[in-house]
C-alpha cells in the first residue's frame, strides 16, 4: 500500500501538469488572435504611405477581416465538432502563419486585403477550437472555470496589449512586421499543440448542411458590413445590408428549428444561464472596444502622444483587466458567478460614468482612470461569462457554442466602434468650427474627424492652424463626454437585463 500510493499521486500529478501545459500552448493562437484586432489601427498611416490605397480600398483593408471571422465562426465551430477541434486548430495555425507572411510583404492594396481576408478565414478556425478544448481537457468544475479565466484574459489583455506592441514594431521596423509577429509566435503551438493538446470531437456530429452554412456566413457577413457601413457614411445601402442579414439569420434559425440534427442548436438561446453570458460577452467587449476607440485617439490627437507611449499608458488598463479575470475565480467562489458577472457589467458603466463626471474636458487622468475601471469590469464579466456559456452545453457541442460566444465578441467590437463611433463622429461635427481658406477637399475632411483636421492644419498660417486645432479637440473631447453619457446607460441597462435574466430559478441554480 505504501508503495503504490506515490505512484498514483506521481500519476495525478504528472496529468495535472499536461493539463496546464495544454493550456498554455493554446493561449498562444489566443494572444495572437485578440492582438491581431488591435494591432492594425496603428499601422494604417504607414500602410497609407506605402501601398497608397484609395479611402474604399482602406476601409477593406481594416474590415476584411472582421467581415470574413463573423461569417466563419459558427461553421469553423461546428466543423471542428465534426472533424476534430485539434486537428481544425492545427489547419488554422498553419494557415494564419502562411498567409500573414504574404500580408507582410504585400506590395499593392489589393494583395493586402486578400492576404486579410485569407487571415480571417484560417482566424476562424482559432478562436472556437481553443475554448471547446478547454471545455473538454478540464472535466473538474474549478479547473475549467481558473483555465477559461486564463483564456479570457489572455484574450481581453492582448486586445488592449496590441496598441503597444504596434507601437514598439512601427517605432523601430516597417508596417508589415505587425503581420510577421504571427509566424514566431504561432511556430511554437504548431509543435507543442500535437504532443500536449488530445484531440475531442463530437461523437455524434451533425450533418454537413452546405445551406445553413450559407444562410449563417451571408447573414453575418451583411450585418457586420452593414453596421460598419452605417457608423463610416450611412445610407440606403448600408440598412439594406443590415436588413438582409436580419432576415438571412432569421431563415437561418427557422431552418435549424424544423432539422432533426441542426448544424447549431438554436434552443441553448431558451437557457437563461446561456442567453444571459452571451449577452454579457457581447456588451463587454462593447464596453472595451467603444472607449479604446475614442481613448487612443485622444492620446495620439489631442495630448501629442507616440503610438507607444499611447500604448503605454493604456498598459495599466489592460493589466487591470487580467488580474481581475483571474480574481473571479475566487469572487464567484465566495459569491456567485452570476454576481461577480454582473458587477463586471455594472463596473463598465461605472467606468465611462468617470469620463462623464470628471474627462469632459479631456482630462487626462479621468480618461485613463475610466479606462482602468472598465478593464476591471470586463475581466469580471467576460470570464465568467465563458464559464457559463461552456457549463451550460454538453462537451461534445462546445465548439458550436464557443462559436457562438466568439461571435459575440466579434459583434460586439464591431457595435462598439459603429455605435460610439458614430455618436462621437456626430457630436464632433457638430462642434467643430472650420476657418476659411482651406481647399475643400480638406476643409470637408477637418469636418469629418480629427485626424482630418490634424492634417488639414498642416495647410494653414500658424494662427489659422491653431484655431482650427483647438476646436477640432474641444469638439472630440465634447463628443468623448457624449458618448460616455450614452455607453453609461447602455451598460446599465445591460446589466439589469442579465441580473434579471440570472434571477430565474433555473438559472440560478445553474450559475
Amino acid at each position: 500500500m505504501n508503495q503504490t500510493t506515490p505512484q498514483v499521486q506521481a500519476s495525478a500529478t504528472s496529468t495535472s501538469t499536461r493539463r496546464w501545459l495544454a493550456l498554455a500552448t493554446l493561449m498562444i493562437p489566443v494572444l495572437l488572435i485578440s492582438v491581431d484586432n488591435t494591432v492594425l489601427g496603428f499601422a494604417v498611416p504607414a500602410i497609407s504611405l506605402a501601398l497608397k490605397p484609395t479611402s474604399t480600398e482602406m476601409l477593406w483593408i481594416v474590415d476584411v477581416y472582421a467581415l470574413v471571422l463573423a461569417g466563419l465562426l459558427v461553421p469553423m465551430g461546428s466543423i471542428g465538432d465534426r472533424i476534430g477541434r485539434r486537428r481544425i486548430l492545427l489547419i488554422g495555425a498553419t494557415g494564419f502563419a502562411i498567409v500573414s507572411v504574404a500580408a507582410a510583404f504585400a506590395t499593392t492594396a489589393g494583395q493586402l486585403i486578400a492576404a486579410r481576408a485569407a487571415i480571417g478565414i484560417f482566424g476562424s478556425m482559432l478562436m472556437p477550437a481553443t475554448l471547446s478544448l478547454i471545455r473538454n481537457i478540464f472535466d473538474n468544475a474549478r479547473e475549467r472555470r481558473l483555465a477559461v479565466a486564463i483564456w479570457a484574459s489572455v484574450y481581453s489583455g492582448g486586445a488592449a496589449f496590441g496598441p503597444l506592441l504596434g507601437g514598439v514594431l512601427l517605432e523601430h521596423f516597417p508596417w508589415g512586421s505587425i503581420f510577421l509577429i504571427a509566424v514566431p509566435m504561432l511556430v511554437p503551438a504548431l509543435l507543442l499543440t500535437p504532443v500536449l493538446v488530445p484531440e475531442s470531437r463530437d461523437p455524434a456530429p451533425s450533418p454537413v448542411d452546405p445551406v445553413s452554412i450559407a444562410l449563417v456566413v451571408t447573414a453575418a457577413v451583411a450585418l457586420v458590413w452593414g453596421i460598419k457601413e452605417i457608423a463610416h457614411d450611412g445610407g440606403p445601402a448600408a440598412a439594406a445590408a443590415v436588413l438582409l442579414g436580419l432576415g438571412l439569420g432569421t431563415a437561418f434559425v427557422r431552418r435549424q428549428l424544423t432539422r432533426e440534427r441542426p448544424m447549431l442548436d438554436v434552443r441553448l438561446f431558451a437557457r437563461p444561464v446561456f442567453s444571459a453570458s452571451i449577452g454579457a460577452n457581447l456588451v463587454s467587449f462593447f464596453s472595451l472596444v467603444g472607449f479604446m476607440y475614442f481613448l487612443s485617439q485622444h492620446l495620439q490627437l489631442v495630448a501629442g502622444a507616440s503610438p507607444l507611449d499611447a500604448g503605454l499608458l493604456m498598459l495599466p488598463g489592460a493589466a487591470l483587466s487580467v488580474v481581475a479575470g483571474l480574481a473571479a475565480v475566487r469572487l464567484a467562489s465566495r459569491f456567485s458567478a452570476a454576481s461577480v458577472m454582473v458587477a463586471g457589467l455594472v463596473m463598465n458603466a461605472a467606468g465611462y460614468a468617470v469620463v462623464l463626471a470628471f474627462g469632459r474636458d479631456g482630462w487626462m487622468p479621468a480618461l485613463l482612470t475610466g479606462f482602468a475601471v472598465v478593464g476591471v469590469g470586463v475581466g469580471l464579466a467576460e470570464t465568467l461569462s465563458n464559464d457559463l456559456i461552456l457549463a451550460s452545453v454538453p462537451p461534445a457541442k462546445a465548439g458550436a457554442a464557443s462559436a457562438i460566444s466568439e461571435t459575440a465578441y466579434e459583434l460586439g467590437a464591431v457595435l462598439g466602434t459603429a455605435i460610439l463611433g458614430s455618436i462621437l463622429g456626430a457630436a464632433y461635427r457638430l462642434g467643430v468650427q472650420v476657418p476659411a481658406g482651406l481647399p475643400a477637399e480638406a476643409a470637408a475632411q477637418a469636418r469629418e474627424t480629427l485626424g482630418g483636421a490634424v492634417d488639414a492644419a498642416s495647410l494653414l498660417p500658424p494662427d489659422a492652424a491653431g484655431a482650427l486645432l483647438d476646436s477640432a479637440r474641444r469638439a472630440f473631447d465634447s463628443g468623448v463626454a457624449s458618448t460616455s453619457a450614452i455607453a453609461a446607460v447602455l451598460m446599465a441597462a445591460a446589466a439589469v437585463v442579465v441580473l434579471r435574466a440570472l434571477r430565474t430559478r433555473d438559472a440560478s441554480r445553474s450559475a
